[in-house]
């Protein structure tokens, strides 16, 4: 791995454990094992690379929202496969934690790639619950579009949940709910 995606990737851990504010270049620096000229090098500061950073963690969750969303199988097969990927459910999800961040939400920047992100994978999610309502495999009364929002949620209130009790099987009986409802 070459300096800037050392950086890049220590930026995505400092921001998933600390925050923007507890992400200090100092920090950074020393996570990477990257100087402060080649940070600077690559970087016209913090806010640059921790926008980069944002950008990676959200590619990265839409790259792995896609392998199960777009995979084999039926439409409640895929949502399943998805909901039920493996996390670390008490760590939390590295774009969903940044909306509990004040700095990253103050500033459009980088706000930005993390509203795109949900709304992404909100509209992935529509679309794939559209079909199977289409094809019969859902409830025809199922609203895609609210559906989607709610499964979102699930995942991202079950992250939270499971960090408040220690436990990560709170998180699991999240998302076996939300799939107990999408099957009635």
């Amino acid at each position: 791995m070459d300096t800037r995606e050392r950086l890049i990737e220590s930026t995505r851990a400092l921001l998933w454990e600390r925050g923007y504010v507890g992400t200090s270049p100092k920090a950074i620096q020393e996570r990477s094992g990257a100087g402060q000229g080649s940070m600077y090098h690559h970087f016209q500061g913090k806010p640059d690379l921790a926008l980069a950073a944002i950008d990676r963690s959200a590619q990265d969750l839409r790259t792995r929202a896609e392998a199960e969303l777009d995979g084999p199988g039926t439409v409640l097969e895929r949502v399943t496969a998805y909901l039920r990927r493996e996390r670390d459910a008490l760590k939390g999800c590295p774009v969903g934690r940044l909306t509990q961040d004040p700095d990253v939400m103050a500033d459009p920047g980088l706000r930005k790639p993390v509203e795109e992100t949900f709304a992404w994978l909100t509209g992935k999610l529509a679309a794939l619950l559209a079909e199977g309502r289409e094809n019969g495999e859902l409830d025809a009364a199922l609203d895609p579009s609210a559906t989607a929002t709610a499964l979102v949620a699930v995942l991202q209130g079950g992250y939270v949940l499971a960090r408040a009790a220690g436990s990560a099987t709170v998180y699991a009986e999240a998302v076996d709910g939300a799939l107990g409802l999408l099957t009635r």
